[in-house]
């Protein structure tokens, strides 16, 4: 089995719409955090918010790193520092049930990118993890520095923009 761990992580402009986001694999055998800087993958996305684009990012760096492998061959962690995503597992039974609609009749934003979620999760050995962003150094692991360089890159390509 391949244990593969996922770092995610976005940075969006609330009033234009437009988002970047970030993702990084890493294996077991880890290398230097200074050589991985390099392996961070940055997308653009527009028409989104900032819960919009933790999803996207996830979907993204899932679906793009479970195309080059036997998805039976594979055990995915993914760190992620969205209190949305970490709280999809628990919600899809109500979120099924009610087809996606809340109390009040109306659909929830992001309905589709919820529905893919469930789909990838359900095919692949997977599990959440919560990091706590914008930690002081000092308090930093190794978890927190690997996440650091999504939410570095994130911000960055964010930045460069506008």
């Amino acid at each position: 089995m391949l244990h593969l761990k996922i770092f995610s992580d976005g940075s969006v402009n609330t009033q234009a719409k437009v988002g970047y986001g970030a993702y990084l694999v890493v294996s077991d055998q880890i290398a230097s955090i200074e050589s991985l800087k390099d392996t961070v993958k940055v997308k653009r996305f527009v028409q989104t918010s900032s819960t919009k684009l933790e999803l996207q990012t996830l979907l993204w760096a899932v679906s793009e790193t479970i195309s080059s492998v036997q998805e039976r061959e594979i055990i995915l962690t993914v760190y992620t520092d969205s209190q949305n995503i970490i709280g999809l597992p628990g919600r899809r039974a109500r979120l099924e049930q009610s087809n996606y609609y809340s109390s009040k009749n109306k659909q929830f934003n992001n309905y589709e990118l919820y529905q893919e979620f469930y789909r990838l999760t359900s095919r692949l050995k997977f599990e959440l993890v919560k990091v706590v962003g914008h930690q002081a150094s000092s308090k930093k692991g190794e978890i927190d520095r690997l996440f650091g360089l999504v939410d570095h890159a994130s911000r960055r390509a964010l930045r460069e923009e506008f």
